[in-house]
C-alpha cells in the first residue's frame, strides 16, 4: 500500500503538497548516501483531484488524519486574495474562483468527501484558523491563533457543533484553566479522554481538558514546571504542536526556543533516551521545530518520528527516536512542487503515511530502486 505525507505550507496556493515524508524517513541525496536502508518517495502532482465549485484552497493551517484513512484539512478562506476569489466580488472581476470552506475531508485518492466550516449557530468560528485533530470516535477539533481566539471548537465530522473549550474573543494568560491564548494545535488520548492543547502563540503552556465536558484537569510549562518559573528556560511562543507517542510519551513543539520537549502524560520531562541519567530536550540541530506526526498505526513499532522545521523556508526531516539521529531530510526548500515552506503540521494516515500542512499541496508516492 502507497504511504504518503501531507505538509501545509504558508503561501497562497491551490495545491495540498503530500510531504517528502515517508514512513521510515525522507529521502535526501546526502541522506540517501548516509543511509541507504530507509524508503524513498518521489512527488505525486495528482493529489488531490480539483476542487468543485471553482473553490480554492488559501493558507492550509492544519492536517489530520483519521481512521477511516482519510484526511482533514483547516484553511484559511479569507486567506485568498481578490483576484482568487474575483468571482465573488462585487461586481464579479472573473468567472474564477471563490473560496473553498474551511474544513476540507479528503479520501486516501484525493477526491473531496465533504467540506464544511464558518460562522454557525451556537459557536463563534475562530478568527484564524489553526490546527485541527480528528479524534476516535471521528469528532473533529479545530482551533484559532487569532488575535483573540481563545478557544477550541469541538464538532462531529459532519459538521454539526458539540462543544467549545474556551470562549470566543477572551483570552487568557498561563494561570488561567478556563481560557486559551491563540491555541496551536491539540491531541487526544483516548485511554484517559483527555484533551492535551499547545497553548500557544499568546501563552507558553500545555493544558489538558476532559474531553466529554471541558473540563480542566491541569497544565504545565517548560521542564514540567509551572509556567513563568524562572528556574528553567520557559516555553517561547509558540507553544506550536502536542503529540501523543503510543508509548505514552507526549512530544512538544517550542518552536522560539529549537528545541521539543518529551513528557509522560503528567507534567515531567522523560529522559531520551533512557540511558541518559538525566532528563532533558530534544534538540534537533536546525532552527525551529514546527511540527511533530507520530506513526498512528497500533500494530506497528514506533522507531521514529518525522519532524519539520525552519523558517518560511524549512526542511522536513525524520528522526530515530532512540538515537535521536538524523535519518534522512527533505532535498530542497521552496514552492514548487516537492520543497516546503513554512510548515504548519504534520499528520500521517494509517494506509499511506505522514502528511504535511500549509497552503500547498504536493503528495508522495513511494519510489523503487529502479527509478
Amino acid at each position: 500500500m502507497l504511504r504518503r505525507t501531507i505538509v501545509l505550507p504558508a503561501l497562497t496556493l491551490t495545491l495540498l503538497v503530500l510531504a517528502r515524508l515517508l514512513a521510515g524517513g525522507l529521502t535526501d541525496r546526502s541522506a540517501a548516501a548516509s543511509d541507504s536502508s530507509g524508503p524513498r518517495v518521489e512527488v505525486d502532482p495528482f493529489w488531490p483531484k480539483p476542487l468543485p465549485n471553482n473553490w480554492l484552497m488559501g493558507q492550509a493551517a492544519g492536517v489530520a488524519t483519521d481512521r477511516h484513512d482519510h484526511v482533514w484539512v483547516i484553511q484559511r478562506p479569507k486567506s485568498l486574495t481578490e483576484d482568487e476569489r474575483g468571482a465573488t466580488l462585487n461586481p464579479p472581476r472573473s468567472r474564477c474562483c471563490a473560496p473553498a470552506p474551511p474544513v476540507l475531508e479528503f479520501d486516501a485518492d484525493g477526491a473531496l468527501l465533504q467540506s464544511w466550516g464558518g460562522p454557525g449557530s451556537g459557536y463563534t468560528w475562530p478568527e484564524n484558523e489553526h490546527g485541527i485533530f480528528v479524534d476516535g470516535k471521528d469528532n473533529v477539533w479545530v482551533a484559532g491563533n487569532g488575535p483573540k481566539d481563545g478557544q477550541i471548537l469541538k464538532f462531529t465530522r459532519d459538521g454539526k457543533f458539540l462543544m467549545k473549550i474556551g470562549e470566543p474573543g477572551v483570552v487568557g494568560d498561563d494561570a488561567d484553566t478556563r481560557h486559551l491564548n491563540r491555541p496551536a494545535n491539540m491531541v487526544l488520548d483516548a485511554t484517559t479522554n483527555e484533551l492535551f492543547v499547545a497553548d500557544g502563540y499568546g501563552n507558553h503552556r500545555v493544558i489538558v481538558f476532559d474531553a466529554d465536558t471541558g473540563a480542566y484537569k491541569r497544565h504545565w510549562g517548560a521542564n514540567g514546571r509551572p509556567p513563568g518559573d524562572t528556574s528553567v528556560k520557559g516555553f517561547g511562543n509558540p507553544v506550536h504542536c502536542v503529540r501523543l507517542s503510543r508509548d505514552g510519551l507526549l512530544y512538544v513543539c517550542d518552536r522560539k526556543n529549537n528545541r521539543i520537549q518529551v513528557f509522560r502524560k503528567e507534567p515531567r520531562l522523560d529522559a531520551h533516551p533512557r540511558k541518559r541519567p538525566h532528563p532533558r530536550h530534544l534538540r534537533p540541530q536546525w532552527p525551529r521545530p514546527r511540527a511533530v506526526p507520530l506513526d498512528p498505526q497500533p500494530r506497528r513499532r514506533q522507531q521514529g518520528q518525522h519532524l519539520y522545521d525552519g523558517g518560511r523556508y524549512g526542511k522536513a526531516r525524520s528522526e530515530i527516536r532512540r538515537a535521536l539521529k538524523r535519518q534522512a531530510g527533505s532535498r530542497d526548500s521552496g514552492t514548487s512542487p516537492g520543497p516546503c515552506c513554512a510548515v504548519e503540521g504534520l499528520s500521517r494516515d494509517p494506509g499511506r503515511g505522514p502528511r504535511r500542512g500549509r497552503p500547498r499541496r504536493q503528495p508522495l508516492r513511494p519510489r523503487t530502486d529502479s527509478e
